[in-house]
């Protein structure tokens, strides 16, 4: 899970302070203290760490904190502002020609993702009603032409490609006329990386910037790699002067050095985070929204964008009113799981939820594969109804148990495991009924849990 590490030990300490009736200096500057080795553990550059520490400490040491009834509460707002100011406080968006074509240059280091990358900010792109055209202007690595070819078809975008015979600025240049011709309006040029920085790569790089001019240019970084990641960011927008950064691999990084360091750095925005190895797991980067999840806050927004694009809305609400009644049942749960299932992997939909911490959802494990799905039918359709209906049944026999597991291909364990998810789901759903006003009405119809 993106940001694990440093999400479990900020929430810690600030949950102590919430605990407490009033706050001291000596609370404050202690809580700091681990603020401060808990971004140092995410590998957050040192600088930064001190500047936000300073900050974040000066603010919380202020009279509205000091006086407050709930002075817990306040700072936690203010390590939520701190987090969403160095991440950037806004959404970038794309710079889209109004007129005309946009032109958007991937940069960075080989294996970074960059080919990957042009692909899902292709699909990304053509989900929005936009007509884009992939370019493949890396004519080093072996295969990478076809690489593009294959992603390409696979997303059902045209691909521009001269052979690794030409220049990368003339295969740039041509396809800007290409695209103009078969009336496409965004072009994204894939180019060459290197293993490290070199004179070379940066000088073909400047090359087809000045001869296509681009509208955008995005680099595109592993943010596993952490400070090295944050150290390429530098180098190229020295080099490039570029627009904003496209984080791969943020699903796997579960320090987040990257992604906290490199707009206070660069002064560039993130723009796109990578979140998964499917053509769609590409991500708007909201610096609210992410600050807002490490805190364990939840992300309602994201939440209910998702939904809303992978569900039929009355058949969403139709399920949520089973689901918040005291019928839910593993009919309801099975069908639940298969809606679920199209908004993506469950922890990532977890993550979403107010109040649900890092903590808990280490104890979570619904995967959400085709095959765990099967099993879940499996299982519930080789129970009887009035099992299904009352789970109970099946918890407290095990012979009923073994009949089953006989009957699904499955094992007792699977169907201890299945109980015991479906019941840690009506333990959430019972949280969610009891949450805010405000949130229920904002998620109705719109999120399967409520």
């Amino acid at each position: 899970m993106a940001f694990e590490g440093l999400a479990s030990k900020l929430q810690d300490t600030l949950k102590k302070l919430k605990g407490k009736g009033k706050l001291s200096e000596k609370d404050i500057k202690e809580a700091m203290r681990e603020v401060k080795l808990a971004l140092l553990e995410a590998d957050v550059n040192y600088k930064i760490v001190k500047d936000f520490v300073k900050n974040t400490g000066d603010k919380c040491l202020g009279n509205e904190v000091m006086t407050s009834l709930t002075p817990g509460q306040q700072v936690i707002k203010i390590v939520n502002d701190e987090l969403k100011e160095l991440m950037g406080s806004t959404e970038s968006k794309i710079n889209f020609s109004p007129n005309g074509l946009t032109i958007i240059m991937l940069a960075g280091l080989q294996g970074a993702g960059k080919t990957t990358m042009g692909g899902k900010l292709a699909l990304d792109l053509r989900k929005k009603n936009k007509r884009p055209l992939l370019v493949a202007c890396d004519v080093y690595r072996p295969a990478a032409i076809k690489q593009l070819q294959v992603v390409g078809k696979q997303i059902e975008v045209p691909v521009f490609s001269m052979g690794d015979k030409i220049s990368p600025v003339d295969i740039a240049k041509a396809s800007i006329e290409y695209a103009k011709n078969n009336d496409l309006n965004v072009v994204i040029i894939d180019t060459a990386g290197r293993l490290h920085i070199d004179e070379e790569l940066m000088n073909e790089l400047k090359n087809i910037k000045e001869n296509v001019e681009p509208s955008e240019i995005l680099l595109v970084v592993d943010s596993m790699t952490g400070q090295d990641a944050v150290n390429v960011a530098e180098s190229f927008n020295n080099a490039l002067d570029i627009s904003g950064v496209i984080l791969t691999k943020l699903d796997g990084d579960t320090r987040g050095g990257a992604a906290l360091s490199i707009k206070a750095i660069t002064g560039k925005p993130i723009k796109y985070v990578g979140l998964g190895e499917k053509m769609n797991d590409l991500e708007i980067f909201y610096p609210d929204r992410m600050a807002s999840r490490i805190l364990g806050m939840g992300d309602i927004l994201s939440l209910i964008e998702k939904a809303q694009e992978a569900m039929d809305d009355s058949k969403a609400k139709e399920l949520g009113d089973k689901m918040m009644s005291q019928d839910f049942n593993l009919i309801d749960f099975k069908e639940s799981m298969v809606q679920l299932k199209k908004m993506g992997p469950m922890g990532k939909i977890l993550e979403m939820i107010p109040g649900i911490n890092s903590k808990q959802l280490q104890g979570i494990d619904l995967s959400q594969s085709e095959k765990e799905i099967k099993k879940i039918e499996a299982i519930i359709d080789s129970m009887t109804i009035k099992e299904r209906k009352d789970p109970t049944l099946v918890s407290n026999s095990p012979s009923r148990k073994k009949r089953i597991a006989s009957g699904s291909g499955t094992t007792i364990q699977q169907i201890n495991k299945l109980l015991k998810d479906f019941q840690m789901m009506k333990k959430m759903m019972k949280q969610m009924k009891n949450s805010p006003k405000s949130f229920k009405k904002g998620m109705f119809g719109k999120f399967p849990f409520m």
